[in-house]
């Protein structure tokens, strides 16, 4: 058990039944009431985010989460299989738990599962991934003043803006945390 004072950004803790992860907090005094701290909260299954209010001093469970390295081996319609890469284990998981990172998955890549007990409740892709530029329009010298972009579809169906220069074939890095270009590697 933690008390309100003692929260951090990031942390995950139980409430409800349900696993919530700690997006941002505020300690709030009022003139003549006890402290309150404001938290709001992501729904780590579900993914809806709510803002809750609670008096200083209460406790809450924080919940107790296991990070395992796997590999991703391929999809399946709406399963992606991974491989745990201690146990050589391959675990079906559902393409719900991973959301809109689907695009950033390439056969191969290293990445973690997050597990509360047994059950998988999130993936964590790395910070960056290199991917290659599968389609996109010629960029031509000189058609705009400053630094312009182009719309580019790379070897995982994402499409995502990248500078002019950037031809078919290349390949580049892109951030999963923000889904933007970043270099050409």
């Amino acid at each position: 058990m933690i008390e309100s004072g003692d929260i951090r950004k990031g942390m995950t803790v139980e409430m409800d039944g349900a696993l919530y992860k700690i997006l941002d907090f505020k300690h709030i005094k009022i003139g003549r009431g006890s402290a309150q701290v404001r938290m709001k909260l992501r729904n780590i299954t579900e993914g809806h985010t709510i803002e809750r209010t609670f008096q200083a001093g209460e406790r809450f469970a924080v919940a107790h989460l296991e990070r395992r390295t796997a590999q991703f081996l391929y999809r399946d319609g709406d399963l992606l299989y991974l491989m745990d890469t201690e146990t050589f284990d391959q675990n079906p998981i559902s393409t719900d738990l991973v959301k809109d990172l689907t695009g950033y998955l390439k056969e191969g890549m290293t990445l973690d599962i997050i597990l509360h007990g047994d059950e998988p409740i999130g993936v964590e892709l790395p910070t960056t991934v290199d991917l290659i530029v599968t389609r996109t329009d010629p960029g031509f010298k000189g058609n705009t003043a400053q630094g312009g972009t182009k719309p580019a579809t790379l070897e995982t169906d994402l499409t995502l803006n990248v500078p002019l220069f950037v031809n078919e074939g290349d390949t580049i890095k892109v951030d999963t945390r923000t889904g933007q270009y970043q270099e050409r590697v």
